[in-house]
Order: C-alpha cells, then sequence, then structure tokens
C-alpha cells in the first residue's frame, strides 16, 4: 500500500501535468533551502537532500570538516563519525555525512512550501513555452476567457493563456466568453511572467492551415498551395496548383457541391473566398487572378519606371467588377500575382493605343500599318463620345485594333530590352576585371570627387568604368562634379579599356579553364567507374571459382604418362568407342567385341549434307537430358578376360570418360536406347 506521501507526490504530479523528475528535483531544492534557513548555513557549503518515495522520509547531508573537537556542528564532525561513512577518512578531510535536523519534517514543510510552488511554477513556464515555441505556425483550439478592448483572452493547452489583439480579430466577429474557436500561433515571446503566445484569426497563413486541415490533397501534396491573398472578413483569393497529372486543383479544394470550401467559409465568418488555378503563363495567371470579371487582354511590361505593370483589357460592363469594391479585388489580385496591375476598359485602351501611335516616333512603322484601322476607331471613339450604341462587331474590331498594337509594341519593347542587354555585356567585356577590386576612395582622384561618386552608389573603380561607357551623362548630373572632373575621371576612365583581342583571349582563357576542369572531372569519373568495374569483376570470379573448380575436377583425367599417351586420340575414335561402350551398357547379352562394330567409320565417312541434315533434325529433336527426365546408367566394364586388349583400352576409355562433363548437344546413343 503505498503512503500518503506517495500518494500526496502523484496527486501534484498529475494536477500540474509535469513529470515525477521535476517535481522531486523542485521538492529536494526547496528541501536545501529550508536546511540552510533552518540551521544558517553557508551556501558555499554542499548540502544535499534525499527523500525516500516508498515512506517519504527526509534525509539532509551536508559536507563537513573531519576535526578532533567539534566546535561548529554545522560545519564540523568527529573523525569516529567520519569513519562510518567514510572509512578511510583522516583528519583535516572533508566528507558528507547526514546532518537531519530533529523535527525537520514540520519545519521544512512550512518553510519550503513557497519554494517548491515556486519551482513548480518555474518548471510550468519552461514547459509552457518550450511545448508552443514548436506550435508557432499551428492552429490551435481554445477557449475564450476574456474579451475587451485591447482583444482577446484564450485558454489553451498545458494551462497557458494565449493573447489575440484586436488587429488580429477578424473585422465584425464578435467572441464570447466560453467560446471555442481556432486560432494560428504567429509568436512566441519569454517574459518574467511566463510565455506570451501571440493568436490570430486574420493572418493568411490561418486561411492555408484551414485548406491543409480540410483538403486531404493539400496535405499529402497532391495539390499545392502557391498564393495566397487576404483582405480579413472580406474577400479572399488562392492560388492552386496539382502536382500530378489528372487532377483538377480548383474542384480538390471546392469539394462536391462546395461542401469543403464552405466549412472554411463559415470558420471565417462568411468570408468569400476564390479558388485560382496558377498558371506559368504570367498573363493567363493575371487574367484568371481578375475573376470573376472577364478580360479581353493582358499586356506586361517588365521593364520601366514603375516596375514591373500588367495592362488589362476588360469590357465596358466589366470594368466595375474587374475592379470592385474600393478597388479590392485589382488589390488582391495584384498580392496574388505579386504585378502592377492597371485595368482599364476597352475604350480607354483603344484611345491610349491611338495615342501612342501618333505622339511617338519610335512607333512609327506600326502607324503605317495601321493607318486604315485607326481612321475607323476614331470614328468609333467618337459615337462613344456621344453616347451611341455600338453594335458588338465593332467592340470586336476594337479589342482586335488594341490587341495588334499592344503585342507589336510589347515586342518592340523586348527588342529594346536585348539591345540594351548586349550593350551592357559589352561594356562590362571592355571593363577590366581587376578595377573591380580597387575601391572608389583609392583612386587617383579629387577627394570630394571621391566622396560624391561613393554617395552615387559607385563603390569601385570598376563601377565608374562601367557608368561611364554605358550612360556618361549620369556622371556629369551629379551635383558637385563639373566640366573640369568629368574631364579628368573621362581620361581615367578610358585608359581603362580593354581591346576585343584582349577580350577575346581573356575569354579564350575562361573557356580553356573550363574545359580542363571538365576533362578532369570526366578523367575522375570514368577512373571511378574503372574502379567499380574492377570491383564487380572480382566479385564476379569470386563467385565463379567455385564452378570452376567443380568444373575442373569432373575433367581431370589420373593416369599413368603412359596411359596418358594412349588416352591423346582423335575426336573420331572417341565418338566411335564412345558409342561402342553405350552398346555394351544397352546390350550387355551381345558377346561379340564392341570394337568389331561397323559403325567405327561412320562419323568420318558422313557427308556434307548428313552432317547439315543431323543439325536440322538436332533443332526438332527431344532430348530429355535438358529436362531433367533422363538418367544415364552407369555402364557396366566388360570383364578383362573376353579381350584383354580390348577391355584394357576400353578400361582406360572409361577412366578417361568417367570424369568428363557431358555435353547435352550430342544425341550419345539416345535414340537407339
Amino acid at each position: 500500500m503505498k503512503s500518503e506521501f506517495a500518494l500526496a507526490f502523484n496527486e501534484v504530479v498529475e494536477d500540474r501535468q509535469l513529470s515525477k523528475e521535476v517535481i522531486l528535483e523542485a521538492l529536494e531544492s526547496a528541501l536545501v533551502s529550508a536546511y540552510r534557513r533552518a540551521v544558517n548555513a553557508s551556501n558555499a557549503q554542499l548540502v544535499e537532500a534525499k527523500v525516500d518515495m516508498e515512506t517519504g522520509n527526509i534525509e539532509i547531508y551536508a559536507e563537513k570538516e573531519v576535526v578532533e573537537d567539534v566546535q561548529d556542528e554545522r560545519t564540523e564532525v568527529l573523525l569516529s563519525e567520519a569513519r562510518e561513512v567514510e572509512p578511510e577518512a583522516e583528519l583535516g578531510d572533508m566528507v558528507v555525512v547526514e546532518t537531519t535536523p530533529d523535527d525537520f519534517g514540520r519545519v521544512a514543510a512550512q518553510t519550503a512550501r513557497q519554494v517548491i510552488q515556486q519551482r513548480i511554477r518555474e518548471a510550468e513556464r519552461e514547459i509552457q513555452f518550450d511545448y508552443f515555441e514548436k506550435q508557432v505556425g499551428e492552429i490551435v483550439s481554445g477557449i475564450v476567457q476574456a474579451v475587451s478592448g485591447r482583444g482577446a483572452t484564450i485558454v489553451l493547452d498545458k494551462k497557458a493563456e494565449g493573447l489575440m489583439l484586436r488587429k488580429d480579430m477578424i473585422p465584425r466577429e464578435r467572441l464570447r466568453v466560453h467560446d471555442r474557436i481556432r486560432a494560428l500561433i504567429y509568436d512566441v515571446k519569454e517574459t518574467s511572467r511566463g510565455p506570451q503566445i501571440f493568436l490570430s484569426r486574420a493572418h493568411r497563413n490561418f486561411l492555408r492551415r484551414l485548406l491543409e486541415n480540410e483538403v486531404p490533397e493539400i496535405y499529402h501534396g497532391v495539390v499545392e498551395i502557391r498564393s495566397i491573398a487576404r483582405e480579413p472578413g472580406q474577400r479572399a483569393k488562392v492560388a492552386v496548383s496539382a502536382t500530378q497529372q489528372g487532377i483538377d486543383p480548383v474542384g480538390a479544394c471546392v469539394g462536391v457541391r462546395g461542401v469543403r470550401i464552405q466549412a472554411i467559409v463559415r470558420e471565417l465568418n462568411d468570408e468569400k473566398i476564390d479558388v485560382i488555378e496558377w498558371s506559368n503563363d504570367t498573363a493567363a495567371f493575371i487574367s484568371k487572378a481578375i475573376s470573376p470579371a472577364r478580360v479581353l487582354g493582358v499586356y506586361l511590361m517588365e521593364s520601366g519606371e514603375g516596375g514591373s505593370t500588367a495592362t488589362v483589357v476588360v469590357p465596358e460592363d466589366q470594368l466595375s467588377l474587374a475592379i470592385g469594391r474600393d478597388g479590392q479585388n485589382a488589390r488582391l489580385a495584384a498580392k496574388l500575382t505579386g504585378w502592377r496591375i492597371d485595368i482599364k476598359s476597352l475604350a480607354e485602351a483603344a484611345g491610349e493605343s491611338m495615342l501612342k501611335l501618333e505622339s511617338d516616333a519610335d512607333y512609327a512603322e506600326i502607324k503605317d500599318r495601321e493607318g486604315e484601322a485607326m481612321e475607323k476607331i476614331t470614328v468609333l471613339l467618337e459615337k462613344k463620345a456621344e453616347g451611341r450604341p455600338l453594335p458588338p462587331e465593332d467592340y470586336n474590331f476594337m479589342a482586335a485594333f488594341v490587341d495588334r498594337v499592344e503585342r507589336r509594341v510589347e515586342k518592340k519593347r523586348r527588342e529594346e530590352d536585348l539591345e540594351e542587354k548586349r550593350r551592357y555585356e559589352e561594356a562590362v567585356a571592355s571593363v577590366p576585371p581587376l578595377t573591380f577590386d580597387i575601391d572608389i576612395l583609392d583612386v587617383d582622384l579629387k577627394e570630394h570627387v571621391l566622396f560624391i561618386l561613393q554617395e552615387a552608389d559607385i563603390d569601385s573603380l570598376g563601377d565608374l568604368v562601367l557608368q561611364m561607357r554605358l550612360d556618361s551623362d549620369k556622371i556629369l548630373a551629379l551635383n558637385g562634379i563639373g566640366p573640369k572632373s568629368f574631364e579628368e575621371i573621362k581620361d581615367l576612365t578610358d585608359d581603362l579599356r580593354i581591346t576585343p583581342e584582349e577580350a577575346a583571349e581573356f575569354a579564350a582563357a575562361q573557356a580553356e579553364a573550363e574545359q580542363l576542369a571538365e576533362a578532369k572531372a570526366l578523367a575522375e569519373a570514368k577512373a571511378l567507374a574503372e574502379a567499380q568495374e574492377v570491383a564487380e569483376e572480382a566479385v564476379d570470379e569470386a563467385e565463379a571459382e567455385p564452378v570452376a573448380e567443380g568444373a575442373a575436377a569432373e575433367e581431370v583425367v589420373v593416369a599413368t604418362p603412359e596411359e596418358a599417351v594412349e588416352v591423346e586420340v582423335e575426336p573420331e575414335a572417341e565418338a566411335v568407342e564412345e558409342e561402342a561402350v553405350e552398346e555394351a551398357v544397352v546390350e550387355p547379352e551381345v558377346k561379340k567385341p564392341v570394337t568389331k562394330k561397323p559403325v567405327a567409320k561412320k562419323p568420318a565417312e558422313e557427308p556434307k549434307e548428313k552432317e547439315e541434315e543431323d543439325e536440322f533434325d538436332k533443332l526438332f529433336s527431344y532430348d530429355a537430358r535438358k529436362y531433367g527426365y533422363y538418367e544415364d546408367e552407369k555402364p557396366k566394364f566388360v570383364s578383362e578376360d573376353k579381350d584383354s586388349d580390348s577391355s584394357k583400352s576400353g578400361t582406360k576409355k572409361k577412366k578417361s570418360k568417367k570424369k568428363r562433363r557431358p555435353n547435352y548437344g550430342e544425341q550419345d546413343g539416345w535414340e537407339d536406347w
């Protein structure tokens, strides 16, 4: 039966949800503190406490000095008492002995209570922090404990409390006390009062985790979430793609009759969610991101002063839908795609295309091609300005015109970008590579000029030379750079130029170095492959050795030198004598000598046509040896008294053929048998 101490100890463990080791360590530490306080012991003295879990007895051990006469019982012990613990103890040694005070249990219970509670609270805080730090980015469930103007307090597992600020709540969502809600842990901070856990229901990763929980395809990686744009409580857009063929990512997220997406919508307080299929084609992806509006065309401009911009042309009746309430749809589409989106109606886009062709001289070629179309577009725009209705054919003509002009402008812009890239590469090739390692402050120019160049983000001599090659006017436009300073910079940079021949030599040297590196890598790979082949051959030979030894043992003939000479006969005679031996074995009652069989000369006198016929018959003959259905009988040798010469030669033949490996390609008298 367990003691009262053990029962109380287990009750504390279950109540605090801590391990027994943590509670026991806190208890022992509290007992040590109680002993120090009770006897006024020094903190430098070694004191240990041990608790018997079965009986609940408490023992205190302290380190004391061995002396002859004890003057201070707290730090000294007699030699006789010390030798009871340590038999080899001498005077002046330090020995750990038991020094439990009388009635220490009651005193310890009163003194150590606060210390035990303090240690248990610290252990709880450490466990809470370690647990919730690993849960950052995950959804947890909790009960609303209190709601205030600052936010809401949520009770979580491990008796922890989370704080949901007002900005992390879904707008117009009312939280009631004792409601169970789900939220995302996005940050955990350690404070003196325990871990501070921040929760959010407005974070976009909260929507991501909800999708992973509701859609098994997303959880298992069959469907991947590419990007999320969200305005909490109003609308969200999610771009998804399939990692396997034959999977509809949008259908997997929506579910049958929308059951999956509706569960998420209810959790987010009826927030609208648009699920869009992600695409590698940027124009197609932007077109889908503008949904539910219908898009006529998307035209990209990657290089420009405003950055990457996409112009989206929509019909007149779809303009408000594409923009959305307070620009919400366009904002979400821009966040989802990462592009700046400019939405225009068809008439507005046609007017801008006309203005672009008339005002910009670079597009004169396109203007000449579209002369007739421009006249018709002018008439259509005048009708539109007057408020007169246009038939669908005119709108289609206008859309085709805008598409042609924008495509050609986009093509021309790409050509200009390629030309600019080529100029940049040529300028870089003309700059010596070592100049990029020279700091701009180490250049032989006036000090104030160097500081002006450094403020203009020109950090090295190579950057200065490159900028002079590309656009020297930017250097001249800097404040503090006059014509005289500019001439000094120009003289300095003009001398630092690599000729095409030097650039070609440098490129050739680089190519040669790369080829040498590739050849070295190939040689290493080849050597490695050869080493692997040698190792494989060694393994194969080791495996084939037993088989080869067995075959060699079958072919070895034990004979004297004289017998070996007699054994070496022609293959034809061998075949004849072999057939003779088989005849002797199969028909033992025949008393005629085996060597007198008329078939002795048959193999030698066989015509070539007969040999071909035999080979043809062998292809269709059934040999039972190949399938394990036939087993040769052991030959019965002819006694020596019948014919000494023939039997003697026959015996030698039997010895030589007894260990010979059978050749399954020969018939060996199977048909006669």
